[in-house]
């Protein structure tokens, strides 16, 4: 298994690789989004997992600025979407990706990597705390059921 940040090179794996996560978008909007994690000027990061040179998974890793709630400084390092193949998951591939990404966040001088998950995507709880995750805390959001408040 071998993980690497993905480059121009990779286009047509990485917007394969996303358009399985998120396959309600377009592989043209994907294209155009990847030079700002696989660009030579890219701020963030995607990685690319591969097995006997094809790849299999990848992570897209921002760095945010705002606010990431249980964390205390900033910028956050962030995975945004996190993707595997069927047949090679539970061979240790995400863990892989975090790790890379951790790693890539230190050198980068950022202290803290944090992800989140809505309240009801058990998968996606039971995931982050197999990867080496432990949940900060749980946020419900809220609006007025009467719209057209100012």
């Amino acid at each position: 298994m071998e993980i690497v940040r993905a480059v121009a090179a990779d286009l047509d794996a990485l917007a394969a690789l996303c358009g399985a996560l998120w396959p309600a978008s377009t592989i043209e909007g994907l294209r155009r989004r990847i030079p700002e994690v696989a660009g030579p000027q890219a701020r963030d990061l995607a990685l690319i997992a591969r097995d006997g040179g094809t790849a299999v998974g990848f992570a897209e890793i921002a760095l945010r600025n705002d606010d990431v709630n249980g964390c205390d400084s900033s910028p956050v390092a962030f995975p945004e979407g996190i993707y595997v193949a069927p047949g090679d998951r539970h061979q240790g591939v995400v863990r892989a990706l975090i790790d890379a990404g951790i790693d890539w966040a230190g050198r980068h001088g950022v202290t803290e990597f944090a992800s989140d998950a809505p309240l009801e995507n058990h998968a996606s709880h039971a995931f982050h705390r197999a990867v080496g995750f432990a949940e900060t805390e749980r946020i419900a959001y809220f609006r007025p059921v009467r719209q057209g408040v100012a």
